[in-house]
């Protein structure tokens, strides 16, 4: 058996590169739209608890709670981007690999991440 034979047998460690870059955008794009739903569902126990005409205290840390749920929001999608950025930087660098699997499902991870970068 040839060097060659035994090389084209070793995963591309682009690819597993790809695999990784389009895991993490993949799951930041899910925490963000995550966090957006839990935003609306805190808001919504908020103004519920304000319409019972609740204790202070308990609509305060409810308070507390959305802005919690709030701040996660730019975090996310800060990481988000920068995750975006990398892999769209890989996808383009390396359009020796367009045939593969892994570039195909990452450059559908990548279109997919789209809206919870603008919304």
């Amino acid at each position: 058996m040839s060097k060659t034979s035994k090389m084209s047998n070793k995963p591309d460690a682009r690819l597993r590169t790809l695999k990784i870059k389009s895991g993490i955008v993949k799951r930041l794009a899910k925490e963000v739209t995550a966090y957006e739903k839990e935003t609306v569902q805190e808001q919504e126990r908020l103004q519920k608890m304000k319409d019972k005409d609740e204790d202070e205290y308990n609509i305060r840390q409810q308070e507390k709670v959305l802005q919690e749920s709030q701040m996660m929001i730019p975090d996310c999608r800060k990481r988000l981007q920068t995750a975006y950025d990398e892999l769209k930087e890989i996808l383009e660098s390396e359009k020796d690999l367009e045939e593969s699997e892994d570039f195909q499902t990452a450059s559908t991870i990548l279109q997919g991440a789209v809206p919870q970068l603008t919304s």
